[in-house]
């Protein structure tokens, strides 16, 4: 579940900056490559709701404490629990899986 909360952030977060680098003078430098990281980002995301989907559990709510702290309602076959994610936390988890996939996804093109 923790791999599906990141991948959401980072889609929501990409999605927002895109925005934001459309005002760039160099925008097509970066558009290019933020759409096939945000392309690949959506892949992985609906891959991995699929098989939340699949074990029966899904997100049921998501929402923000304060400036600290999120709380994720999660309901699984039989039993729902609530989670408690630090914000500060979960941005550096976020930008460290942006900064995996465009590294995964650089050396690819190397190739």
């Amino acid at each position: 579940m923790s791999q599906y909360l990141l991948l959401d952030l980072a889609v929501k977060s990409l999605q927002h900056d895109m925005t934001v680098a459309e005002r760039f003078k160099m925008k097509r430098v970066f558009l290019s490559s933020m759409d096939a990281l945000l392309k690949q980002l959506h892949k992985d995301y609906f891959q991995l709701k699929r098989q939340l989907a699949q074990q029966k559990i899904r997100l049921v709510s998501w929402h923000r404490i304060d400036d600290y702290f999120s709380d994720v309602q999660v309901a699984t076959v039989g039993n729902d629990e609530e989670l408690r994610y630090a914000n500060q936390a979960l941005k550096t988890q976020v930008e460290e899986l942006l900064l995996k996939q465009l590294q995964s996804h650089s050396f690819e093109q190397s190739k």
